[in-house]
């Protein structure tokens, strides 16, 4: 029993360094080939794109292709049809690993994503992230976060939905941590509705700290659109933040459960 155990896990450790070793060049390479084809994109639809939607559409196709391609990997999305194309939403999402960006843009709806500065700077992948006028944020400068806010608000007047982690970085455990009120203040002050959507599984394939991916084979990643929640008349960033996180928190462990019908899933 102990050696099959070994062998096991041996088997599993070699999966995750071959998984590894490939994947990471393979992002490189693609993201070399794929930006050339998004500044074609970006030069024949900009004149009439004023949203930049194709391009958003583009970019969804390129990073969820790397979801696609991991052995194994199963992501499974419910409630999309929540998320209208008619309508204007923040959407906040739970924060458990990188993992998470590739996943969400498999939604394939049109948001602008809220993103450290620093990924801006990246090769390719950044330089992408300008052409499709996402929004930088420096975190913990008061500056950048009214800045922020003024470019979300700008987006979202003009009918793009902006997406956001209002954990504001990855979770070590898998577990909702407390909300920043950014994306509430958001909704409340434009009176949009904000769309909760609870992701679960990443952080088995990528945690926090290191880029080793560790359950490269038979992942199962989870997402479930909850129901938009209106700001209620008066009601403070806080107390909508308090709400969305109250229900997220419940549909996570309802997920696990293996019920995934938590609150505002009826």
């Amino acid at each position: 029993m102990q050696s099959e155990v070994s062998s096991a896990a041996t088997r599993n450790g070699l999966r995750t360094w071959i998984s590894t070793l490939l994947f990471w060049p393979y992002l490189l390479i693609s993201s070399m080939v794929l930006f050339a084809g998004a500044l074609l994109l970006f030069a024949g639809s900009v004149a009439f794109d004023r949203r930049r939607a194709l391009l958003h559409l583009y970019t969804c196709a390129w990073a969820y292709h790397y979801v696609w391609l991991l052995p194994l990997w199963r992501a499974r999305f419910s409630g999309r049809e929540r998320i209208r194309s008619d309508r204007t939403y923040v959407l906040v999402a739970n924060h458990q690993s990188l993992g998470d960006i590739l996943v969400l843009f498999g939604l394939f709806k049109h948001y602008k994503w809220v993103s450290k500065r620093a990924i801006f700077r990246v090769p390719f992948i950044g330089w992408n992230m300008m052409l499709n006028d996402y929004v930088g944020l420096l975190r913990g400068d008061a500056k950048s976060i009214e800045q922020m806010m003024q470019e979300c608000r700008v987006h979202l007047r003009r009918g793009s939905s902006v997406m956001m982690f209002p954990e504001g970085t990855r979770s070590t455990d898998g577990e909702i941590k407390g909300f920043k009120h950014g994306a509430f203040t958001l909704a409340s002050e434009l009176a949009l509705p904000l769309v909760p959507i609870v992701i679960d599984g990443t952080r088995d394939a990528l945690p926090k700290h290191g880029l080793m991916l560790d359950h490269p084979w038979g992942l199962d990643v989870r997402v479930r659109v909850l129901d938009p929640i209106e700001p209620r008349p008066g009601e403070s960033a806080g107390e909508l933040s308090t709400r969305a996180r109250e229900v997220m928190i419940a549909e996570l462990a309802a997920m696990r459960a293996g019920t995934g019908r938590g609150p505002g899933q009826g």
